[in-house]
């Protein structure tokens, strides 16, 4: 239990009030969480801002900082925004208002900045001492009818002022600007989009306010990044996220090949993906390139001045450009995931996320309460002239009297408000009317401006009357903004492209990200693997741990594919380029696959994707299986043999020639023709050979024409032809015959 300490009361007690710690802190936290969620993380349905973003505005506005008017100095406008709207730090302020203005981060710039705002590269704007600002035309329409009572207004933080609550917002801002932020337990994140085909998709839902994602999709594609750059996912994935809210999209930089003449050429990138700060993708780049994560590449070089130039040095010109920048898709922030996450505000209250029908249906109702509001306020104020202007009226009738009543009378107001029946208002106005308005003209002007209103407050009925009228005014207004950020204009045009991204080779292009050297590969017989530079043809001056030895060594190339195979008749593969060097006893093999306790390695080679094996166990059961069929994906391998104890996968053999010789533990062998053989991709496989006790020992496949040929022991070679191996001739399953003479005591073929 937790306390919580009152001052002493006047009864002389210690006023100490016992609090549940967990009740406490829940509602503290729950509060903190609310108020990150409402007042400072999470944008706006309507008009797109977060609280930081309205008030910087909203202040700029106050201040007459229209895009007509000169430029102020930014500190100016941040202690006026800190002063009397947002009580935090300046510079967090100053970074919002920095941000704003920066054409590489808002697509729709909302702050005119003079001076150093930042870059792409991700230096920082200058200090606010230095820089200036104004609003921009985008702004002005986001606040257009602040005055005319079309939002609320609430109390700032000291009382003293008042600040609207959200901003009228004519213009699309939420989607069209976007927005990102980190509440308490959600976040918000929301690319930039096209202002004029958010427009076109808000004019389509005014007229089918049904109207489905799949069909908005064909007004707004996608994101637009104010950097460009390509998208490269389906419509199907675009869609499913704009119905959900929630996803993300695969953004690429863009290139072209720059010919330099005689063959050669180099790789241009002009637009890099959103939010990806230059200097840092350069030097990442530079890091792959040293540690020879790029092979294909020989440099890279920042050419940008006011423009993206990138250029990209190939290896030689005979490296296929495609394929190098796949790779260097694939590696670096040449592409890069923008996730999507409409995680807004629903009309100011109610975090939610929303799909983009809903998001552009809020925005046309907030526009429609906007539109009944001012046209509600200028009710009012034509109301309150025409009872004016009927006062001025009969003043004008009886000009004499008045002036009479006023120079003879103590209290004119009152007389006069008796005699015509006029109200309070319009004597007042009487009054306050000056002496060289009682020109003759006058009275024509005051009926024709009676007139006039009178027709505008007759329309202005009509139109709050008809629902019609409402959605068709609306209707207007947004052809005005899709008018002014039109396609056909320098801000308005869409920057960022769509395409399908190449259907290149994935295996051309793993092969592409690793450099190719020669290696030897050496596996210890308790299961440790390492990699020798170079290819070492003694590996006997090797160092093993104390009790372990060589068990396989080979030569391989770092870009190879390694096949291991277990005794339990498992096939795992590993790359070569991902081997332990060569310096310390290498890594166990169980560290990389997983392999169960009661396995060992049995054999391992270097994949060769044309090549076929046959796989045969101690009991003399096997069967042909293609390499390819053996590679596993995954650290878990792939069962190729089915084998139970104490049976063990025993032999793997390259399939060659028309025949095969089998030899027991026995000194048996028999041959027989190689298609007697089944191909599978896993199973028990058939008997190779009949053992009454004992297993196989060895197999070699053979070309009947050339014989079959073994070494003994003692290096001598021995040679069988086909009418010397007839007794041995036989069918798959036969126990066969003794072996002929001089075939070696080890039972294997190889001596």
């Amino acid at each position: 239990m937790g306390q919580i300490v009152n001052p002493p009361g006047d009864d002389g007690g210690d006023n100490i009030l016992p609090v549940d710690l967990k009740a406490a802190l829940e509602e503290r936290y729950l509060a903190y969480a609310l108020s990150t969620i409402m007042h400072r993380a999470l944008p706006d349905v309507r008009d797109g801002l977060k609280p930081v973003h309205r008030r910087i505005v909203y202040a700029m506005s106050e201040m007459g900082l229209r895009p007509n008017a000169a430029f102020r100095k930014c500190a100016k406008i941040v202690g006026e925004v800190m002063g009397n709207y947002h009580p935090h730090g300046d510079q967090s302020i100053y970074d919002a208002l920095a941000r704003l203005a920066q054409d590489f981060s808002q697509r729709y710039p909302l702050v005119n900045g003079q001076g150093n705002f930042g870059n792409i590269d991700g230096d920082s704007p200058a200090a606010m001492r230095y820089t200036e600002s104004k609003m921009t035309a985008v702004a002005e329409l986001l606040l257009e009818g602040i005055g005319e009572d079309a939002v609320d207004f609430r109390d700032t933080y000291d009382e003293s002022n008042s600040e609207p609550t959200v901003l009228p917002g004519a213009f699309p801002n939420l989607l069209a600007n976007g927005a990102t932020g980190i509440a308490v337990g959600m976040a918000t994140s929301i690319p930039p989009h096209n202002a004029h085909e958010l427009c076109d998709a808000a004019l389509h839902l005014i007229k089918h306010p049904d109207a489905t994602v799949e069909k908005l999709v064909d007004f707004v594609p996608g994101p637009d990044l104010p950097t460009g750059g390509i998208i490269i996912d389906s419509r199907e994935s675009i869609i499913e996220s704009y119905r959900t809210g929630r996803g993300g999209f695969r953004v690429r930089a863009k290139w072209e090949v720059e010919d330099l003449g005689r063959g050669g050429y180099q790789i241009v990138v002009t637009e890099i993906p959103y939010q990806v700060q230059k200097s840092r993708l350069i030097e990442k780049i530079a890091e792959l390139l040293i540690a020879r994560k790029l092979p294909l590449l020989d440099d890279i070089r920042d050419e940008s001045a006011e423009d993206v130039r990138i250029v990209i040095v190939p290896k030689s010109r005979t490296v296929d450009a495609t394929l190098l920048m796949e790779s260097m898709f694939k590696l670096t922030e040449l592409e890069n995931r923008i996730p999507l996450n409409m995680n807004v505000l629903s009309m100011g209250r109610v975090p939610k996320v929303m799909a983009l029908n809903e998001v552009l249906v809020e925005w046309l109702a907030h526009r429609k309460d906007v539109l009944v509001r001012r046209s509600n306020h200028r009710l009012a104020a034509i109301d309150r002239r025409l009872e004016i202007l009927g006062g001025l009226l009969v003043a004008y009738l009886n000009i004499d009297e008045v002036i009479r009543i006023i120079r003879e009378e103590d209290e004119p107001k009152p007389v006069m408000m008796e005699r015509w029946s006029l109200t309070d208002i319009q004597v007042e106005a009487i009054l306050n009317m000056r002496l060289r308005a009682l020109r003759k003209l006058e009275e024509f002007e005051i009926r024709t401006e009676h007139e006039n209103l009178t027709k505008e407050k007759a329309d202005i009925e009509a139109l709050l009357a008809s629902d019609e009228k409402q959605w068709r005014m609306i209707e207007v207004e947004i052809q005005d903004v899709k008018k002014k950020y039109a396609k056909a204009t320098e801000l308005g045009r869409r920057r960022t492209q769509f395409a399908e991204a190449p259907e290149a080779d994935l295996e051309a292009i793993q092969q592409a990200m690793i450099e190719k050297e020669p290696i030897t590969v050496i596996i210890s017989q308790k299961g440790w693997i390492r990699a020798l530079k170079g290819h070492v043809a003694d590996t006997s001056g090797l160092s093993f741990k104390e009790g372990d030895g060589p068990k396989i060594a080979f030569p391989a190339q770092t870009t190879d594919k390694l096949l291991l195979v277990t005794t339990g008749g498992k096939a795992y593969t590993l790359g070569a380029d991902k081997l332990p060097g060569g310096r310390g006893h290498g890594e166990p093999i169980r560290i990389m696959v997983d392999m169960e306790n009661d396995q060992d390695i049995l054999t391992a080679f270097v994949h060769d994707t044309s090549r076929k094996m046959i796989i045969a166990s101690t009991a003399g059961y096997g069967f042909i299986v293609a390499e390819n069929e053996m590679v596993a994906n995954t650290r878990k391998g792939k069962q190729v043999m089915n084998v139970g104890m104490p049976d063990e996968t025993k032999l793997v053999v390259p399939v060659s020639g028309d025949h095969v010789a089998i030899v027991g533990e026995n000194r048996k062998m028999v041959v027989f023709p190689l298609e007697q053989l089944p191909e599978m991709t896993r199973g028990k496989g058939v008997r190779l050979q009949r053992y009454k006790d004992g297993g196989i020992s060895d197999i070699k496949c053979f070309a009947m024409e050339a014989g079959l040929s073994w070494e003994d022991s003692a290096g001598r070679a021995f040679n069988r032809t086909k009418d010397e191996l007839l007794e041995w001739m036989g069918d798959r399953a036969s126990a066969g015959r003794t072996v002929p003479k001089g075939f070696p005591r080890s039972g294997k073929f190889a001596g």
